[in-house]
């Protein structure tokens, strides 16, 4: 069998872009019978190195997390500054953005994506790591998140 880019075992996270992070958070925490999480802005630090489309970006988020096992369930609302997420919402409204894995070397794992023809779209960094979105819509009907742990 041939070597993937990305391992089966590596799928750490769907995500889902929301309209309201606190109405999406409560209705998820409801179904799942778990308690609201609290929720984080994230990229709005310098730190961040948040670039779209190549270019820098301010873009920032609110972040909510459920912890369900091997995979997190991730809920995102967006600012209105342009990014992979408010293009996503505005294109789609709210839905299912992106899988995420985890990856051991991200200009590898990001490279070889892009030989098959999933470009990178959103870069960034976050405390303890970074990370990349790939557009794998027209090949896998989704986008891929890689996440690298520092």
């Amino acid at each position: 069998m041939p070597e993937g880019i990305l391992s089966p075992q590596a799928i750490c996270q769907v995500a889902i872009v929301v309209e309201d992070i606190e109405a999406a958070a409560k209705a998820w925490a409801a179904v799942l019978g778990v308690p609201v999480p609290a929720w984080h802005v994230a990229g709005d630090q310098p730190e961040a190195n948040t670039r779209y489309h190549g270019q820098p970006s301010s873009a920032t988020a609110k972040l909510a997390f459920f912890d369900m096992g091997q995979v997190r369930l991730e809920l995102i609302e967006p600012d209105e500054t342009p990014s992979t997420w408010r293009d996503f919402l505005n294109a789609h409204g709210p839905g299912l953005h992106h899988i995420a894995f985890n990856v051991g070397h991200m200009e590898g794992a990001v490279a070889r994506l892009e030989e098959v023809g999933i470009p990178a779209v959103q870069t960034g960094d976050f405390p303890g790591g970074c990370y990349a979105y790939c557009d794998g819509t027209a090949q896998l009907g989704a986008i891929l998140e890689l996440l690298a742990r520092r």
